[in-house]
Order: C-alpha cells, then structure tokens, then sequence
C-alpha cells in the first residue's frame, strides 16, 4: 500500500531549473522528476567506492639506474641536456 505525503518544499533556485529541464525533456510530471531525483540521491552508499589505481609494469630499468632516485635522475638528465644546448649555441 503507498502512502503519499503532500508537503512544500522551497527548492534552490538552480535546483528548480535542473527539475524544470528534466520535466521538460524527459516529458514527465514535475512530481514524478521530483521523487526519481531524491530517491537516485538517497539511494547511493554513504561511503563512496574506493578508488583503485591501475598500474603497469614498464619493464626492467636500464642496468645502473636506481628508480628509487629518479627525480635526481630526471634533474641531472636535464642538467645534462641544458649543457649540451649551451655548448652548441657558443
């Protein structure tokens, strides 16, 4: 058996144009866009789904290369380019 409560609510003004938009696209009641909204939004979890980064192995490094230092590695490697391109441009 469905009970139906009538009650006023006072919507925020961009709120009231979301449920105008979708009562005019999808060609619905005003009260039918209104009650699918607040039950998709009540429905989700509390607690959102733990995010999960994909990783990839790359493949061994180079022998001698210690990716525990690969900032200092990617400085010196640009150290090295800078001085390259400064000796060309003597």
């Amino acid at each position: 058996m469905m009970i139906l409560m009538r009650t006023t609510v006072t919507l925020d003004h961009d709120v009231e144009k979301l449920l105008r938009r979708a009562v005019h696209e999808r060609d619905q009641s005003f009260k039918t866009v209104l009650n699918a909204a607040i039950r998709r939004g009540l429905s989700y979890p509390e607690k959102p789904k733990r995010f999960r980064q994909k990783t990839f192995h790359l493949g061994s490094p180079a022998p001698g290369v210690n990716l525990t230092k690969a900032l200092a590695l990617a400085d010196a490697l640009e150290d090295a380019e800078m001085i390259r391109k400064l000796e060309i441009g003597k």
